[in-house]
């Protein structure tokens, strides 16, 4: 079992935080995923015929994240966060990138909700994790990257195990270590949010979205949440 753990510099910083921690044993990654296909295609559609658009930097959902990046030094219109690019990616296209299933799901996911998201393959990640500001001498190697090293700056807030970084910037990148691919079979999902007081309805909406992603294709799903008052989960 893998404990997640909000740091409490980190909660004192943004202590409305709410994450939500959906975890998925047993994945079966080779099969369709005829749902998340549909999801997909919904979004693109609804696009297409102008019913419905991605959140830009002007939503209030975009908005808090852009102000916690400049907190900890990061031009959030440089280094965007994830939901932020995602959507900019598809506004731009019209389309979602389709990587593999599972990652296809909680793209879906966030970007429908205008919320940040990743996933570990937490076969690969060593240890627990901790939600915290970076040191600055960690290491981190980007998703796509596997040469590359780089390091946090000091006060970056990231996800850590015990091996170094799992993701810049809070949420703009994951790192190649822990991604999550068709033979990923013990998968963490994070979906956040900063606002848990204005947005909690929504993030826990898109929790059980991804839930019903999720659990036609795995033997067990679970979620749980983390939070200033609720600091450590297990998944």
């Amino acid at each position: 079992m893998t404990a997640f753990r909000l740091s409490t510099a980190v909660a004192d910083a943004f202590p409305d935080t709410l994450i939500a921690l959906v975890t998925a044993t047993g994945l079966r990654g080779h099969e369709p995923w005829p749902s998340t296909a549909a999801a997909l295609e919904d979004l693109e559609r609804q696009l297409s015929d102008g019913t419905w658009r991605p959140a830009d930097e002007s939503d209030p959902l975009i908005e808090a994240w852009h102000t916690a990046y400049r907190s900890f030094g990061t031009n959030p219109r440089r280094i965007r966060p994830s939901v932020d690019a995602l959507g900019r990616r598809m506004a731009k296209k019209g389309t979602l990138p389709r990587i593999n299933p599972a990652v296809d799901s909680y793209n879906a996911v966030s970007v429908r909700h205008g919320l940040p998201a990743g996933a570990f393959d937490l076969d690969h990640v060593t240890g627990d994790v901790d939600i915290r500001h970076a040191e600055g001498t960690e290491e981190f190697t980007p998703l796509g990257e596997p040469d590359s090293v780089e390091h946090p700056k000091p006060g970056e807030v990231v996800y850590a195990d015990a091996d170094g970084i799992l993701t810049r910037h809070w949420n703009h990148r994951d790192a190649h270590r822990t991604r999550v691919t068709e033979d990923s079979t013990r998968v963490a999902f994070v979906l956040e949010t900063l606002h848990a007081a204005r947005d909690g309805g929504v993030l826990k909406a898109a929790a059980e979205e991804l839930l019903g992603l999720l659990a036609p294709h795995a033997e067990r799903t679970h979620v749980c949440y983390l939070s200033a008052a609720q600091p450590h989960a297990d998944a």
